[in-house]
């Protein structure tokens, strides 16, 4: 096992406890609020750090095929963000 190795392992177990700590933070910020605006912002975060989680699992597994479904999540993501504060804002989606 090479340093770069074994370098590349710590980076990726140290990234996978960050984005995870992050997506924790998220889920409280999603239960505590206090508003509603507050509340998509965190689902919005927590898609971004789903995203993230799931390219470091890519990296882990030297697989590609996570790339593009993380892309596809990323779309729906936004899509799904967009709608929901359309909802608040107007009370209803389409126009």
């Amino acid at each position: 096992m090479s340093a770069a190795t074994s370098f590349l392992d710590l980076a990726l177990l140290i990234a996978f406890v960050l984005v995870a700590v992050a997506q924790v933070l998220s889920m409280l910020r999603l239960v505590i609020g206090p508003t509603t605006g507050d509340r998509i912002l965190a689902i919005d975060t927590m898609t971004v750090n789903a995203i993230g989680l799931i390219v470091l699992l890519g990296i882990a597994q030297g697989s590609r095929i996570y790339f593009e479904v993380t892309l596809i999540i990323a779309m729906l993501g936004f899509i799904s963000t967009v709608a929901y504060a359309r909802f608040i804002l107007r009370g209803d989606i389409i126009e």
